[in-house]
Protein backbone atom coordinates (compact mmCIF):
# COMPACT_ATOMS: atom_id res chain seq x y z
CA UNK A 1 0.00 0.00 0.00
CA UNK A 2 1.36 3.42 -0.88
CA UNK A 3 0.05 6.94 -1.14
CA UNK A 4 1.58 10.07 -2.63
CA UNK A 5 2.27 12.86 -0.15
CA UNK A 6 -0.26 15.18 -1.75
CA UNK A 7 -2.96 12.49 -1.38
CA UNK A 8 -2.46 12.05 2.38
CA UNK A 9 -5.47 13.85 3.91
CA UNK A 10 -4.71 17.18 5.57
CA UNK A 11 -5.82 16.97 9.20
CA UNK A 12 -4.62 20.51 9.97
CA UNK A 13 -4.08 23.13 7.30
CA UNK A 14 -3.22 26.63 8.46
CA UNK A 15 -1.09 29.28 6.77
CA UNK A 16 2.49 28.02 6.78
CA UNK A 17 1.75 24.59 8.29
CA UNK A 18 0.06 21.37 7.20
CA UNK A 19 -0.29 18.17 9.20
CA UNK A 20 -1.29 15.18 7.08
CA UNK A 21 -2.55 11.88 8.49
CA UNK A 22 -3.41 8.61 6.79
CA UNK A 23 -5.25 6.47 9.34
CA UNK A 24 -5.36 2.65 9.27
CA UNK A 25 -1.96 2.53 7.55
CA UNK A 26 -0.85 -1.00 8.38
CA UNK A 27 -0.99 -2.99 11.61
CA UNK A 28 1.77 -3.27 14.22
CA UNK A 29 -0.07 -5.64 16.57
CA UNK A 30 2.28 -8.09 18.27
CA UNK A 31 5.51 -6.31 17.32
CA UNK A 32 7.91 -4.95 19.93
CA UNK A 33 10.59 -2.34 19.36
CA UNK A 34 10.72 -0.47 16.05
CA UNK A 35 13.92 0.52 14.27
CA UNK A 36 14.31 3.58 12.04
CA UNK A 37 16.31 2.86 8.89
CA UNK A 38 17.71 4.86 6.01
CA UNK A 39 18.56 2.99 2.80
CA UNK A 40 20.56 4.27 -0.20
CA UNK A 41 20.03 1.83 -3.08
CA UNK A 42 21.49 1.70 -6.61
CA UNK A 43 19.36 1.33 -9.73
CA UNK A 44 19.03 -2.31 -10.78
CA UNK A 45 19.45 -3.78 -7.29
CA UNK A 46 17.21 -6.81 -6.70
CA UNK A 47 17.24 -8.22 -3.17
CA UNK A 48 15.47 -11.47 -4.16
CA UNK A 49 18.65 -13.62 -4.27
CA UNK A 50 19.58 -12.41 -0.78
CA UNK A 51 16.23 -13.59 0.61
CA UNK A 52 16.60 -17.21 -0.54
CA UNK A 53 16.20 -19.48 2.46
CA UNK A 54 13.81 -17.25 4.37
CA UNK A 55 10.16 -18.25 4.67
CA UNK A 56 8.75 -18.10 1.13
CA UNK A 57 12.11 -16.65 0.01
CA UNK A 58 10.68 -13.26 0.96
CA UNK A 59 11.23 -10.56 3.56
CA UNK A 60 8.87 -11.40 6.40
CA UNK A 61 9.13 -8.03 8.16
CA UNK A 62 6.55 -5.30 7.62
CA UNK A 63 7.82 -1.81 6.82
CA UNK A 64 6.37 1.67 6.97
CA UNK A 65 8.27 4.44 5.26
CA UNK A 66 8.78 7.22 2.78
CA UNK A 67 10.63 7.35 -0.55
CA UNK A 68 12.77 10.48 -0.62
CA UNK A 69 13.79 9.79 -4.21
CA UNK A 70 13.75 6.97 -6.74
CA UNK A 71 11.43 4.18 -7.77
CA UNK A 72 11.08 0.63 -6.44
CA UNK A 73 8.97 -2.33 -7.53
CA UNK A 74 7.63 -4.39 -4.64
CA UNK A 75 6.60 -7.98 -5.42
CA UNK A 76 4.43 -9.87 -2.94
CA UNK A 77 4.17 -13.60 -2.32
CA UNK A 78 1.01 -13.87 -4.43
CA UNK A 79 2.85 -12.35 -7.42
CA UNK A 80 1.19 -8.94 -7.29
CA UNK A 81 3.42 -5.93 -7.75
CA UNK A 82 3.25 -2.26 -6.91
CA UNK A 83 5.54 0.64 -7.70
CA UNK A 84 6.59 2.93 -4.87
CA UNK A 85 8.31 6.16 -5.92
CA UNK A 86 9.49 9.63 -4.88
CA UNK A 87 7.23 11.23 -2.26
CA UNK A 88 5.21 8.06 -1.63
CA UNK A 89 4.36 7.14 1.93
CA UNK A 90 4.14 3.34 2.07
CA UNK A 91 3.35 0.19 4.02
CA UNK A 92 4.86 -3.09 2.82
CA UNK A 93 3.37 -6.08 4.71
CA UNK A 94 5.42 -9.20 5.44
CA UNK A 95 6.03 -11.42 2.41
CA UNK A 96 7.68 -9.17 -0.18
CA UNK A 97 10.84 -8.51 -2.16
CA UNK A 98 12.20 -5.27 -3.64
CA UNK A 99 13.77 -4.29 -6.95
CA UNK A 100 15.22 -0.81 -7.39
CA UNK A 101 14.16 0.69 -10.73
CA UNK A 102 15.76 4.12 -10.18
CA UNK A 103 18.46 5.00 -7.62
CA UNK A 104 16.61 5.40 -4.34
CA UNK A 105 16.80 6.97 -0.90
CA UNK A 106 14.24 5.39 1.42
CA UNK A 107 13.32 5.83 5.09
CA UNK A 108 11.91 2.69 6.75
CA UNK A 109 10.39 1.97 10.15
CA UNK A 110 10.43 -1.77 10.85
CA UNK A 111 9.95 -4.15 13.78
CA UNK A 112 13.50 -4.41 15.09
CA UNK A 113 13.58 -8.16 15.80
CA UNK A 114 12.05 -9.23 12.49
CA UNK A 115 14.02 -6.91 10.21
CA UNK A 116 17.36 -7.50 11.97
CA UNK A 117 16.84 -11.21 11.29
CA UNK A 118 16.27 -10.48 7.58
CA UNK A 119 19.26 -8.09 7.35
CA UNK A 120 21.54 -10.61 9.09
CA UNK A 121 20.40 -13.29 6.64
CA UNK A 122 21.17 -10.97 3.70
CA UNK A 123 24.63 -10.25 5.12
CA UNK A 124 25.31 -14.00 5.45
CA UNK A 125 24.27 -14.48 1.79
CA UNK A 126 26.62 -11.70 0.65
CA UNK A 127 29.49 -13.23 2.63
CA UNK A 128 29.04 -16.78 1.33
Amino acid sequence: MHIAKENVPAKIAIPGATARQQVDFGDATGYGKISGEYFSLPAGMDISPLLLGLEGNLCQSPHWGFVLKGMLTITYGDGTQEVTQTNDLFYWPPGHTVKVEEEAEVILFSPQHEHTRVLDHMIDKMNS
